[in-house]
Parts: structure tokens; sequence; C-alpha cells
């Protein structure tokens, strides 16, 4: 297995292990977790790419995914917090709480 298709795999596994955590689990904090592995997956495959091909178009789409995740996280602990203060736990089901 070269070196490229071994990091493929790599981020493949990542990004399935993310999507397992955000399916299984049921409190946001885990899920945003989860969702922080699910976009590494896509990041670590953007960089070995470009690497590969020698441009630098792959370190700027992980430029593009770091942005992306910074922002997810802000707003998912931004809605977590609101849940703990009107709700008292993280549970994903309680977000149906924060309706108008």
């Amino acid at each position: 297995m070269t070196g490229v298709s071994f990091l493929l795999a790599i981020a493949a596994g990542l990004f399935a292990a993310g999507l397992f955590g955000v399916l299984a689990r049921r409190t946001i904090l885990m899920q945003l977790i989860s969702l922080e592995i699910m976009l590494a997956g896509p990041a670590l495959a953007f960089v070995a790419a470009g690497a590969h091909h020698g441009m630098v178009e792959g370190t700027a789409m992980f430029l593009i995914v770091l942005a992306l995740a910074a922002a997810e996280v802000a707003l998912g602990l931004a809605i977590y917090l609101q849940l703990r203060r009107h709700a008292g736990d993280g549970d994903a089901d309680a977000a149906r709480q924060l309706r108008g």
C-alpha cells in the first residue's frame, strides 16, 4: 500500500469513526467531539492528495476545513450552553425545548 492510499484509508477511518460517534451518542457534547473527528478525515485527505500531486490547493482546503471546524465548535458550544441553562442536561432530545 502506498503512502497516499494509506493516508486516505486513515482519513476514511476517521470519518467513519466520527459518523458512528454522531449516530451512537445522545449528548450534544459527545456529538460535537465526533463531528470534529469527522472533519479531521477530509482535512487529512485534502492534505495527502495535495502533497501527492504537489499542489497547494490541498493545504488551502485544509485551512477552509479548519475554519469550518472552528465555526462549528463556536455555534455548537453556544447551543450546548443554552440547553444546559434551560433544560439542565446536554441531551439531544432537549433541543425541542429551545423553540420559541
